[in-house]
């Protein structure tokens, strides 16, 4: 978690919500890493598990990323859920809760869902708080005052 929390530090410098990402094969080395780029590349799609997600399945050399980790400062949006179920990862490690937008149980539960044919392990709440101090940090500084 530590790693994803420096990569969150990164999308500070280029404004983008302070969210990282780093996924780690079974033998708990780093295979690609990421933080949110949706402002830095105007991607909508910039979501730091899919930049981590894609640079693991390069390292790798293919999609399914079987026995690996996705380790997250922030709970995963839908999309970002998703892609995590269709990649394979063995289990996810995630931050901060999301109660807005998160869909590894608080707000949809997309990866426990037992019509999919994958469903890997979640682990929530690791390092919440600097996850969380990280976000309402960076709100509290792009948010209009008064």
């Amino acid at each position: 978690m530590l790693a994803a929390l420096a990569q969150a530090r990164e999308a500070r410098a280029t404004h983008d919500v302070p969210i990282g990402a780093v996924v780690l094969g079974p033998d708990g080395a780093v295979l690609g890493v990421g933080h949110n780029v949706r402002e830095a590349e105007a991607d909508p799609t910039g979501h730091a598990e899919v930049v981590a997600l894609r640079a693991a399945a390069r390292a790798v050399g293919e999609w399914r990323l079987s026995g690996c980790t996705l380790v997250v400062t922030l709970e995963p949006c839908t999309m970002c859920a998703g892609a995590a179920v269709l990649s394979r990862v063995e289990r996810i490690v995630f931050g901060a809760f999301d109660d807005k937008a998160g869909a590894v149980g608080s707000l949809w539960d997309v990866v426990r869902d037992r019509r999919l044919n994958h469903r890997p392990e979640v682990v929530g709440g690791v390092l919440a708080a600097e996850s969380t101090a990280l976000l309402e940090d960076f709100f509290a500084e792009h948010r209009p005052r008064g």
